[in-house]
């Protein structure tokens, strides 16, 4: 395994519509390992390929006792909305407040050997995937804000552990922890 380099978005492959993966082959199980290290590393929940500067539509998420990979992820059924707070890997130091979110999704993809999905997600990890979809199709969280203003720079606060709060790896919380894909 090896740990990537996460682009910011100086670089323009963020914003460019990710190409739909067509051949699975045995490179694809090790980039998901490394993405998920890479991931790790940074304290996210949420990692796509153009991240690393990978032109492929793949994401991993992770966020409690969930856990995926998914190829040529679509959301195809959304529910309900949710206002929350987002942050991202690719924009570091900033918090983006009031991003509407669907509060349920369903997304159907393919898993590393390319064999069909469909993966469920409510509340935060369903924030989670749609964001990282968002990466997949050139969207960074900061085209979803709806006013200037919502954008802050993150603080101390945003990134301090203690024990009634989730750290990123998923443990009990009372309360959801910014998005850091």
């Amino acid at each position: 395994m090896a740990i990537r380099n996460i682009i910011t978005t100086e670089n323009p492959i963020l914003r460019q519509k990710a190409k739909k993966v067509h051949h699975f082959d045995s490179s694809l199980p090790k980039l998901v390992e490394d993405m998920f290290e890479t991931m790790h590393e940074a304290h996210g929940v949420g990692l796509a390929a153009p991240q690393i500067a990978l032109s492929i539509r793949v994401f991993v998420a992770e966020y409690e006792d969930r856990k995926v990979a998914i190829f040529n992820p679509e959301i195809i059924k959304a529910e309900g909305e949710e206002i929350g707070p987002e942050g991202c890997l690719s924009i570091p130091g900033y918090i983006g407040e009031n991003i509407r979110r669907a509060a349920k999704v369903v997304v159907k993809g393919q898993d590393v050997r390319g064999k069909n999905i469909r993966v469920t997600g409510e509340g935060w990890f369903a924030r989670i995937m749609q964001h990282e979809i968002d990466h997949l199709d050139g969207i960074l969280f900061i085209d979803r804000l709806d006013r200037r203003e919502d954008l802050r720079e993150a603080g101390k606060e945003d990134f301090e552990e203690d024990e009634e709060l989730t750290d990123i790896e998923g443990e009990d919380s009372t309360e959801e922890p910014a998005l850091a894909d």
